[in-house]
């Protein structure tokens, strides 16, 4: 079974020939139920911090992730080589080793990266897609929309909590917390401050930033072999705004105006 756990990230339709997850989601359930005003009140930064911890640590057990002499890790190790943290946040980096091609981030820091995605992507490409999630997590969009996904999924019947400490979430409240993240859309103003940011990041980090376009240009590519048939998860994916077009004129313009030496090609 493949895992539909994804934290808005770059979802498409390959699926090669690696190890599958072990756990699954049934997308086709709906989220549904009121929030209650004061759960938005009561909700503190504190409650976040433990809810997220959980999720992450759920997500690690119960899916494969790649150990440290694993060529995946080994591989992305040495692309994030200095990537400590982002406005204070510590950044750590793990490989699921599964069949969906994805990646997703965390508001704690936590960066998860696919096998599958790994295996049709170049390291400039990989560095883009990196780029990008972490300007989600600096400008608090991920954390933003763990809160939105929890309130309205996982805790829809109200908060509970004994001795001032969230109550543990279940496998079904994690599962309808996964579910909801599925379905979040960023803004276009956020997927453009996230594309800025993830710019800026590499460039300070002494990567070359041309990676952004690069990354875009290869979803677009995917996008194109697709056909006018993709999958939920490219549509979802190429519904999001700005286009393709849009970003990778935008970052490569960026690139050019900074004199920044175009690399070679990372599409394959």
């Amino acid at each position: 079974m493949k895992s539909k756990i994804l934290l808005k990230a770059f979802v498409m339709v390959v699926c090669l020939g690696t190890a599958a997850p072990a756990v699954a989601f049934d997308l086709t359930k709906a989220v549904s139920g009121a929030v209650k005003v004061t759960q938005a009140v009561t909700l503190t930064d504190e409650q976040m911090a433990e809810y997220v911890k959980e999720y992450v640590d759920w997500m690690d057990k119960n899916n494969k992730v790649c150990d440290a002499k694993s060529p995946y890790t080994v591989r992305l190790n040495k692309l994030v080589k200095g990537f400590d943290n982002v406005e204070g946040i510590p950044l750590n980096f793990k490989v699921y080793q599964v069949k969906d091609v994805n990646a997703f981030a965390c508001a704690d820091g936590s960066i998860r990266v696919f096998s599958s995605l790994m295996d049709i992507m170049t390291d400039e490409e990989l560095l883009g897609v990196i780029g990008h999630e972490i300007g989600h997590i600096a400008h608090k969009d991920s954390k933003n929309s763990f809160r939105t996904a929890l309130l309205t999924s996982a805790l829809k019947d109200g908060l509970s909590a004994k001795g001032g400490k969230t109550a543990e979430l279940t496998n079904s409240q994690l599962g309808d917390l996964g579910e909801a993240l599925i379905h979040a859309n960023y803004s276009q103003s956020q997927e453009r401050a996230a594309d800025d940011y993830g710019y800026d990041f590499l460039k300070k980090a002494g990567k070359n930033p041309w990676a952004m376009a690069f990354s875009f240009q290869k979803l677009k590519q995917m996008q194109e072999e697709a056909g006018a048939a993709p999958s939920k998860g490219l549509e979802q994916l190429f519904s999001t705004h700005p286009d393709l077009d849009e970003r990778i004129a935008r970052m490569e313009s960026r690139a050019e105006k900074d004199g920044i030496k175009k690399p070679a090609s990372a599409v394959k």
